[in-house]
């Protein structure tokens, strides 16, 4: 896929209503390609999240064929991709016996879903089921590699029980999986180094204590965005798992993995208002368009309820949503100096960028997609439910 790179001249969007999600689709493919080409280079597969985009038209940039990996977040994107002949798909969240018949009817139809667990319970509802309509449903093992969510420790001897009853019962034990989520409250280089080291090290212990019991693991998946950029080896590993990245956003920028400039998803809003008393200018944009994610409120830099940008995507430095009504947004200065009102203009648009994409996209049913290098513009309607 052809990489682009340079600015984007600012899209003919003076048509649509305001709030709208944009995406910048030169930047989402440039963003697509430096993890590709980050990646490329450690010979294992790249499995792309897909919780953040969650459109099918999307899928085709992101996913180069049918058979390419992915992961999901919902059964809902599982159902969609397959829909649209994706047929390799792991479901990274804790699967439940109520979900299994949805499951079922994804592997009859010739899809490779794998799922996620980390207890004896579930592995008894899965094999369970797999007896009962007398087929298999692979399932990785959740690892804990830093205290941030689920998992088990790579040395608790549960890891060997789950994977022998999954082994030895109807369904298919088919490896490991880790989230190394506290990668996102690190700063520094050396810090998200540290992290992704820390990860790779889980792994191959949590490997290592399976093959010294003589059971085969034939996946190690690993991955958050922060990490997928900061590998140094991953030997040992099978997979890397991304999501953000495609959007990248200000959490991301915080972090250090992005600059403000490869954010390839905003928010249009329109100038409704002026409060010259207090210094505000008043959007269309609450929080059901930008979502109440404060996902920066606690980085070194916090961007409010998200950065506000020029309608042709130039940053402007010091301008933030500082609050969030549910249909109004309030921007102001955050850097000291005056308010200039004569730069936003009732009327006039100006783009805010998310402070989660993950968030922000889920307020909204489409994104409209701009390519300011060819003037096109397309539509892509996300997945909605669970």
């Amino acid at each position: 896929m052809q990489t682009h790179t340079g600015s984007t001249q600012a899209p003919a969007h003076g048509h649509l209503n305001t709030p709208f999600l944009m995406v910048d689709k030169p930047k989402f493919i440039d963003n697509l390609n430096r993890l590709r080409s980050l990646i490329a280079p450690f010979g294992v597969a790249l499995r792309p999240h897909f919780k953040t985009i969650r459109a099918i038209e999307a899928a085709a940039y992101v996913l180069p064929d049918a058979s390419s990996p992915v992961t999901v977040s919902t059964l809902r994107e599982a159902e969609a991709l397959a829909e649209a002949g994706y047929h390799n798909i792991t479901y990274a969240v804790g699967i439940s016996a109520a979900k299994l018949p949805r499951v079922g009817a994804l592997i009859e139809r010739g899809v490779t879903l794998t799922v996620l667990l980390d207890s004896p319970e579930q592995v008894q509802a899965i094999n369970d089921y797999c007896a009962a309509h007398r087929c298999t449903i692979p399932a990785l093992i959740e690892i804990d590699c830093d205290g941030h969510r689920g998992g088990i420790l790579p040395e608790d001897p549960r890891l060997i029980e789950l994977a022998r009853l999954l082994a030895d019962g109807p369904a298919q034990f088919q490896g490991l999986l880790l989230h190394a989520g506290e990668s996102y409250r690190c700063y520094r280089r050396q810090g998200l180094q540290e992290a992704a080291d820390n990860e790779v090290a889980a792994a191959l212990r949590a490997r290592n204590a399976l093959a010294a019991r003589q059971i085969p693991c034939p996946v190690v998946s690993v991955g958050s965005t922060p990490t997928a950029f900061s590998y140094r080896q991953l030997e040992g590993v099978t997979e890397v798992r991304a999501g953000v990245y495609s959007f990248f956003d200000l959490v991301m920028a915080n972090i250090g993995v992005c600059e403000l400039e490869d954010i390839a998803l905003s928010v249009v809003a329109t100038v409704i208002g002026h409060n010259r008393d207090k210094g505000w200018v008043l959007v269309d944009a609450g929080w059901m368009a930008l979502s109440a994610d404060r996902g920066t409120a606690r980085a070194p830099v916090d961007y409010g309820y998200g950065q506000v940008v020029s309608a042709g995507g130039a940053v402007m430095a010091g301008m933030q949503v500082l609050s969030a009504n549910q249909e109004h947004g309030i921007i102001g200065r955050v850097d000291g100096h005056p308010l200039c009102f004569e730069d936003f203009p009732i009327g006039s648009r100006v783009r805010i960028l998310p402070n989660h994409a993950c968030a922000t996209a889920a307020m909204h049913d489409q994104y409209q997609v701009f390519d300011g290098l060819n003037g096109t513009h397309e539509v892509w309607h996300r997945i909605k439910g669970w």
